[in-house]
């Protein structure tokens, strides 16, 4: 049995993740799994993905009880970057910068990690706001749009439903708050540099996690 139990699915692929930590890893996490895991005999517990809206989320008392028996719980990206925004006072350890963002208040909904994926492949099938919100500054800064069209692009895209955005939808949903060739350069833009906020937390809390599982 691994000492680390990771709950990891769309933010990362497993191939990518174990070539950085050796650990047991298992599917996005819902309300009972980090018992379980702790129940297992998990020491350091990694929350990165977990279910949102499909079934019962991660409950908050849950991480507290492992954390009383003494598990370290690290969360970061997803569910787990929520979470330890809200219980990190109590002794979770959040990673990165979505976790900065929820326990400044700079996040606030959590429908800006949340995104439709493959059950079976965990692969992406919509793009989590948070992703669509780095990428939209990216542009900004690299002046391939200009203030308005970013405005109007982040307001379109918080303005989807959250399995329904994708680049071509929040583009599409900007037609009319936006010149069109900023529209057309944002499009392309994302085509080629997508931030992808959430997997570059992940990889953060798979490096920290492995650091404590040295000095454990």
């Amino acid at each position: 049995m691994h000492e680390v139990v990771v709950f990891l699915g769309p933010s990362c692929d497993r191939e990518t993740a174990r070539a950085i930590l050796d650990a047991d890893y298992r599917p996005p996490a819902k309300r009972g799994d980090i018992t379980r895991a702790a129940e297992d005999g998990a020491r350091i517990i990694g929350l990165i993905d977990g279910v949102f809206f499909q079934d019962c989320a991660v409950a908050h008392r849950e991480v507290l009880a492992a954390l009383r028996a003494g598990v370290r719980v690290v969360g970061a990206s997803s569910m787990g970057a929520l979470r330890a925004a809200e219980l990190d006072s109590l002794g979770m350890e959040g990673v990165g910068e979505i976790y900065r963002a929820y326990r400044e208040g700079r996040l606030v909904a959590d429908d800006e990690v949340a995104l439709l994926f493959d059950p079976e492949t965990f692969i992406p099938l919509s793009e989590p706001l948070v992703n669509i919100r780095a990428t939209i500054q990216q542009a900004l800064e690299y002046n391939v749009i200009g203030a308005d069209a970013a405005r109007g692009l982040l307001e379109a895209a918080r303005g989807l439903y959250f399995p329904d955005r994708t680049y071509d939808a929040v583009v599409e949903a900007a037609e009319g708050k936006a010149d069109p060739e900023d529209l057309a350069r944002f499009l392309a833009f994302a085509g080629e540099h997508a931030v992808d906020r959430k997997r570059e937390d992940a990889l953060l809390a798979l490096e920290y996690i492995g650091d404590i599982r040295g000095k454990h």
